[in-house]
């Protein structure tokens, strides 16, 4: 990774959806289907980043916990720590780092499938929902700052027109993610955390 250095400041969250900060109830009837020809231009483009995939869910992890601190509360092992190279060298964190690339990666592969994206992403979201209770936000400035981290890791793969078909993506997960929140009755959160 080229970018070893701290995260540059917090931009605002990312405008994926016209959700309103803190609800799910207020999502899109239907994420848009990604086409054939979209298809091959992320999993053409995922490959050259998961040829890397620990370290760059590392830089990601790192900026989304130096630029968005209140995401740490859900996370025991490594919410006290505040130096990114700190987070670097943890296990935990680049534990998790391997995990939301894997995730990533299976919807990727599956982009051919939309019902088993579907079910991939409806369990990370009830997990998130049920289980350790992050408000769904959170996936939401995770997936801008995935889009931020590829575009400027991997400029020469990411470039507008890839960025576009990417945030098409993002905005499918998160659209999905919100479902799997939406069926576990969590309806509104607060916005505590931007």
């Amino acid at each position: 990774m080229s970018r070893r250095e701290s995260p540059p400041p917090p931009s605002p969250p990312p405008q994926l959806l016209g959700v309103q900060r803190g609800e799910c109830e207020d999502r899109p009837e239907r994420a848009e289907p990604i086409t054939d020809a979209e298809r091959e231009i992320i999993q053409d483009t995922w490959g050259h980043v998961y040829k890397n995939c620990e370290d760059v869910g590392v830089c990601v992890l790192i900026r989304f916990f130096v630029n968005f601190p209140s995401a740490k509360q859900y996370f025991s092992q490594f919410q006290h720590m505040e130096d990114p190279e700190e987070m670097e060298r943890s296990s935990q964190l680049r534990h998790h780092a391997c995990r939301v690339m894997n995730a990533i990666n299976t919807v990727v592969v599956n982009l051919h499938d939309p019902e088993k994206v579907s079910s991939v992403l409806a369990l990370v979201g009830k997990a998130h929902a049920i289980k350790h209770k992050v408000e769904p936000m959170y996936f939401k400035i995770l997936c801008g700052v995935i889009l931020e981290v590829l575009s400027e890791e991997f400029p020469e793969f990411f470039t507008a027109e890839v960025q576009v078909v990417w945030t098409k993506l993002m905005v499918a997960l998160y659209w999905h993610v919100t479902g799997a929140y939406t069926e576990a009755g969590w309806l509104k959160v607060s916005s505590s955390a931007v």
